[in-house]
């Protein structure tokens, strides 16, 4: 159906049919080898239609972030329900994974790709919005226990302490997406090792 008949909905349809098919195209052959033309054609439709949703290449990678960082931020808001402040820092990081493992290619461009994947200054996402911002959900997450006081001194502060989690996390679940199905490792279960990492960690962090 040619845009300009479609309903909203339908539109909407296109756009994220779009987007999918841009995300699976850039992770596949990377950001900078894929065209516009090749995007739409993916679909089933021309350049022009593609045109209509998104101005250029830039605003089409913008909306496949926008679309997959908001979709990180949306598994993690439970998180903030539970009491306790070093067992809501661990679920933080079993949803991260969870949501990594169960989207890979989300999270290959995402975290996995070079790529100038995330604007502040054109993004739709808010910058610090704990809706909308997985980085802020996990600075948060952090500050809370370091309120109350559940951290060593000298750990260099909230986001030091947040980054360094983060790059545990994302250890796992990267050589799980990249690696997982490699023969010459006889990994253990992805989950296990999650469990005995951030257990590891933080320990190292906890008074």
């Amino acid at each position: 159906m040619p845009p300009k008949c479609q309903t909203e909905q339908e539109r909407q349809q296109t756009r994220m049919g779009f987007i999918e098919a841009a995300r699976d195209l850039f992770v596949t052959r990377g950001v900078e080898a894929v065209t516009m033309r090749e995007v739409a054609k993916s679909t089933g439709y021309s350049a022009t239609a593609l045109y209509l949703h998104f101005a250029d290449k830039n605003a089409l990678l913008q909306a496949v972030c926008d679309t997959d960082f908001l979709a990180l931020a949306q598994s993690l808001e439970n998180i903030m329900k539970i009491i306790d402040p070093i067992q809501r820092l661990k679920a933080l990081g079993a949803a991260y994974a969870h949501f990594a493992l169960d989207h890979p290619n989300q999270y290959r461009l995402m975290f996995m790709t070079p790529s100038p994947c995330f604007d502040p200054q054109s993004s739709s996402i808010q910058q610090g919005n704990l809706q909308q911002d997985a980085y802020a959900q996990l600075k948060e997450v952090v500050r809370l226990a370091h309120e109350a006081d559940c951290f060593r001194a000298g750990l260099g502060g909230v986001a030091m302490i947040a980054q360094t989690i983060w790059a545990g996390v994302h250890g796992v679940c990267s050589l799980q997406i990249a690696l997982g199905n490699d023969a010459w490792i006889d990994w253990r279960a992805a989950e296990d090792r999650l469990v005995l990492m951030q257990d590891v960690l933080i320990r190292g962090l906890v008074k």
